[in-house]
């Protein structure tokens, strides 16, 4: 197991969301690291359980829970999402089917959920 408390995130790959986030998690969940799983659109990839791209982000977070020994997930939609380009109602609809997906794979983890990364881009945590 690594040293140091591991998180993990499964991100957008717009670069505007990735120190916010990352800056969030660390302060919220008091980790050290945050393994970062990027995907284009990761909310609408894992709402729709698209098969390869689902199956690659799963295969990442067994690593990170597994070797890093993280106990948090976090799944992020953002605004102005080139990936996902829908409006936030239908990114959140897209966080709860995420979250729920996630949890499916029944990964030894304390906590997932979901943030919202808004207009001027800070962080929103999102009930689910």
């Amino acid at each position: 197991m690594a040293h140091g408390k591991f998180g993990t995130v499964i991100n957008c790959m717009d670069g505007r969301t990735q120190s916010p986030v990352m800056s969030w998690m660390k302060e919220t969940f008091h980790l050290d690291y945050v393994d970062t799983i990027t995907e284009a659109g990761p909310d609408k990839i894992l709402a729709s359980e698209d098969g390869l791209t689902t199956n690659s982000i799963k295969a990442r977070a067994r690593i990170s829970t597994q070797a890093h020994g993280s106990k948090v997930i976090v799944v992020v939609a953002h605004h102005d999402c080139a990936g996902n380009p829908v409006d936030k109602a239908q990114h959140l609809l897209h966080l709860e089917k995420a979250v729920q997906s996630i949890r499916s794979w029944n990964l030894p983890v304390d906590f997932i959920t979901a943030i919202w990364v808004n207009q001027d881009w800070q962080v929103e945590l999102i009930e689910v």
